[in-house]
């Protein structure tokens, strides 16, 4: 019994000791250096943005704090540190939950997806699918498992993910995202019979909450949307700029218009905002194309 305690205790003291030191702690290196050489920073939020997030962050190491034992703890703990682009911290506490909860989808989820933020591929992928092993019916899971085959260049892989992904969508918003992946992974594989069908189960009313600029790329590929439109669409923020944009460049990708590719890929990662999926696939194009 003393020994049980004891070990509750330490493991504790344990998420104690690194939730004060991450909620104090203001990292000035850089999170990561890009696979373009570029030094990427933790999260530029300033003013009330950032006491928010840092409010969060506390509230979420008070919770860890007060119950760890508790996976949902350790995520939210995780992801707040996220949220603050904070990747390498959030991937440490993820480890630390699978250490103890080693049979948990949603920590090697999570752990994935933020191995995919700082550019660990690999990792991504194995984490990816030892969730996807665990739990085959979560929409998030696929979608990160594909696009961590696909940034591999494992495009049939990313195609198998993906369509697992969207038999598992459950509303307008998810099916715009992943259908925007499956199409242009098919179009990388030389599918464009099959991409089209993809395009099939896309049409004007449906529900859009966080996936506009996914919309919009569909309805240039349908021929519903400019090239122009799509572009001026694209200046709105940085997100938006890293998401359109890369549907665009790749895009003009697969339709042998390699150097206006590259160009809007350039355009892309000048922007602040890289941990978004189309700023860090625009950075695996350029370092294709400069080999």
């Amino acid at each position: 019994m003393m020994v049980s305690l004891l070990a509750g205790l330490v493991f504790v003291c344990a998420w104690s000791s690194m939730a004060g030191t991450v909620a104090l702690f203001e990292e000035e290196k850089p999170e990561l250096i890009s696979p373009l050489g570029k030094k990427l920073y933790a999260h530029p939020a300033t003013g009330e943005e950032l006491i928010k997030l840092k409010e969060d962050l506390k509230e979420a190491a008070k919770k860890l704090e007060a119950n760890p034992e508790d996976p949902e703890n350790i995520i939210m703990y995780g992801r707040r540190l996220a949220y603050l682009w904070r990747y390498s911290e959030a991937i440490e506490v993820y480890s630390k939950g699978i250490s103890k909860y080693p049979d948990n989808a949603m920590l090697y989820r999570h752990r994935g997806h933020r191995f995919i933020s700082v550019r660990q591929y690999d990792k991504a992928v194995a984490d990816l699918t030892k969730a996807s092993q665990l739990n085959d019916h979560d929409f998030d899971i696929w979608y990160h498992l594909g696009l961590a085959h696909y940034l591999r260049g494992e495009f049939e892989k990313a195609h198998w993910a993906y369509k697992e992904c969207l038999a598992v969508s459950e509303d307008d918003d998810s099916k715009i995202a992943i259908s925007n992946w499956l199409y242009i992974t098919l179009r990388r594989l030389g599918k464009k019979a099959e991409a089209e069908k993809v395009l099939e189960g896309i049409s004007k009313g449906m529900e859009v909450v966080e996936n506009q600029s996914y919309y919009n790329l569909l309805y240039l590929y349908q021929g519903l949307k400019s090239e122009a439109e799509v572009e001026k669409e694209a200046t709105a923020s940085a997100l938006d700029l890293a998401t359109s944009g890369y549907g665009l460049g790749v895009w003009y990708l697969y339709n042998g218009k390699t150097e206006k590719a590259k160009a809007v890929f350039g355009k892309i990662v000048n922007t602040s905002y890289w941990p978004a999926f189309g700023y860090i696939a625009a950075e695996v194009e350029l370092v294709r194309m400069n080999k």
